[in-house]
């Protein structure tokens, strides 16, 4: 496998990863959301589920093994009501996009396509959650506290 193949593998493992990672935080933010939110939790969470499932299936194209969801993920912060709650929805739209950010850089084609439309996807939901946004979606350096690892950590 040529050294570009290989960066496109990894680079879709860690999106892989952050979209496992992602499904998990949703599943905690679905638990302490407010009424008037859970639909929009509800829909972040199916879109992530379709984009992790996606994933994998490109990972397997690709002659590669996906990795598997760890069993359980720390939080970055502790998630107690639904104001925390709709912060941690917004800090895994952010990590997401950062992944794909990577991913973008990463691929060619069709799967760079995707890429950039998944990370437009992620950076419009966390503008959703947050109720503002960033000039550069995806991108470590504008927030000095983000890194392109998947969120909640394993």
């Amino acid at each position: 496998m040529s050294e570009a193949k290989k960066a496109t593998v990894t680079a879709l493992q860690a999106a892989l990863a952050a979209e496992h990672a992602a499904v998990y935080g949703y599943g905690v933010v679905g638990g302490r959301i407010g009424e008037d939110r859970r639909t929009e939790a509800h829909a972040a969470y199916a879109a992530h589920r379709a984009r992790r499932d996606a994933l994998a299936r490109e990972v397997r194209d690709r002659g590669a093994e996906p990795v598997s969801a760890s069993a359980a993920y720390a939080l970055p912060f502790p998630v107690p009501d639904s104001a925390s709650a709709v912060r941690l929805a917004a800090e895994l739209e952010d990590r997401v996009a950062g992944v794909y950010s990577d991913l973008v850089r990463a691929a060619e084609g069709e799967l760079r396509g995707t890429a950039a439309e998944a990370l437009r996807e992620a950076a419009v939901r966390a503008v959703r959650w947050r109720g503002e946004s960033v000039a550069f979606p995806g991108l470590a350096e504008r927030a000095g506290t983000m890194s392109t690892s998947a969120a909640p950590s394993a």
